[in-house]
Formats: C-alpha cells, sequence, structure tokens
C-alpha cells in the first residue's frame, strides 16, 4: 500500500509537471496561446514552431527541467536506499505523474502537449546511459529526416531498446516504465503519424517565429 508521504510527492510531481511553460510564456510575454496556433499543443516544439527560439528556447529547457526535478524528489522521503526497488519505483511513480501533469495540467484547462521535452528530463534523472543513446537517435533521425515527431518516436523507442538489450536491466519496473513512456509517445503522436502516412507532416522550420495574428 502506497504511503501518504509517497502520494503527497506523487502529487506534488503532478504539480510541477502542470505547469504549462509553453502557455506562460506565450500569454506573458507575446499575449498569445500558443494552443491557438500550430498543432495547437502547449509544448516547446510548437513554441518553437509559433514563436520562435527567444521563447522555445526556455520553454524547452523549463519542460525538460520539469520531469529531471520531479524525478530527483524522491530524496526527499529518506525512507529508501538508492537503486533499491522501493527507490526506483518512487522515481519512476514520481516521473510519470509529471508526465501526465505535462499532457493533462491541472493549471491550464488540461490541455497541455505531447510531453517529449519533459520525458527526456525523467529519462536524464532515471537513467542517464539509456537517455544519452535516445538522444542521439533523435538527433540523427533529425538530421536525416528534418521530422520532430518522427525523430520523437524512434526516440522513445530506442528507450526500451536500451534498458533491455544494451544496458540488461532486471528491475521489473524500470522495464515496464520503458515500455510504458514508449507506447504513451506514440499514442500522443498519432495524429502526427498519420500526417506522416499521408505525406503532410510538416519538417523542421520553426527557428524563425512565424507572424500571428
Amino acid at each position: 500500500m502506497i504511503s501518504y508521504s509517497n502520494l503527497t510527492l506523487i502529487l506534488m510531481a503532478y504539480m510541477l509537471g502542470s505547469v504549462p511553460s509553453a502557455v506562460w510564456v506565450g500569454k506573458m510575454l507575446y499575449g498569445i496561446d500558443v494552443r491557438d496556433y500550430g498543432s495547437g499543443n502547449a509544448g516547446a516544439t510548437n513554441t518553437f514552431r509559433v514563436l520562435g527560439k527567444k521563447a522555445g528556447l526556455p520553454v524547452l529547457i523549463m519542460d525538460i527541467l520539469k520531469g529531471f526535478l520531479a524525478v530527483k524528489m524522491v530524496w526527499l522521503t529518506g525512507k529508501y536506499l538508492p537503486d533499491t526497488q522501493q527507490f526506483i519505483n518512487l522515481e519512476l511513480s514520481l516521473g510519470i505523474a509529471s508526465l501526465l501533469g505535462h499532457i493533462f495540467p491541472i493549471f491550464a484547462g488540461f490541455r497541455g502537449g505531447k510531453g517529449v521535452a519533459t520525458l527526456l528530463g525523467i529519462l536524464c534523472a532515471v537513467h542517464i546511459g539509456a537517455a544519452l543513446i535516445c538522444i542521439g537517435v533523435f538527433v540523427l533521425t533529425l538530421i536525416l529526416t528534418q521530422y520532430v515527431s518522427l525523430s520523437s518516436m524512434m526516440a522513445a523507442l530506442t528507450f526500451p531498446i536500451s534498458i533491455m538489450f544494451i544496458y540488461h536491466e532486471t528491475v521489473p519496473g524500470l522495464n515496464i516504465f520503458a515500455m510504458f513512456v514508449c507506447i504513451l509517445v506514440f499514442i500522443t503522436h498519432q495524429k502526427n503519424i498519420e500526417r506522416l502516412l499521408r505525406g503532410e507532416e510538416g519538417k523542421v522550420g520553426f527557428l524563425h517565429r512565424r507572424k500571428v495574428s
């Protein structure tokens, strides 16, 4: 049974993930809601696309930090030794909570982003080795195809492969988590998959701000 202290931390992780960086930056600095433009998502990619790199980069950093810091809140318990199954399971629970917070943010009407940047922060906190491999796959795919969505999905697919077949991790919770985040990324990118199959998906072209009205 989950303890009250752990449940409190999980709720805090969700609240942290719910901080709508893209929405707040867009509204406070530019007077617009990025969800009304581009892909309609409150994430770093759409912020780059709609507002340019001056807004996109801070949002990217904040979204990554949300996931990373949420996982690191595990140290606030002081109950578990590092690398024990209980410690890892709580880490993963905090990461999932922050990811769900980003996708369904309580501070932005439960309309968030796809969670790729936040997920990157989570992966870096949980398993830096596998995370670096995912980053490499993302960058390589982006260079070759210029599709951010396809790059994100390839990186997500790489994570469970890295965990299970490169690092041979044996913690059941970590393997389940790896499969979960991979499936979740593909679910949140369903519309992108449809556009890719139709040849209608937009390529990288968001380094400069588009005009919005």
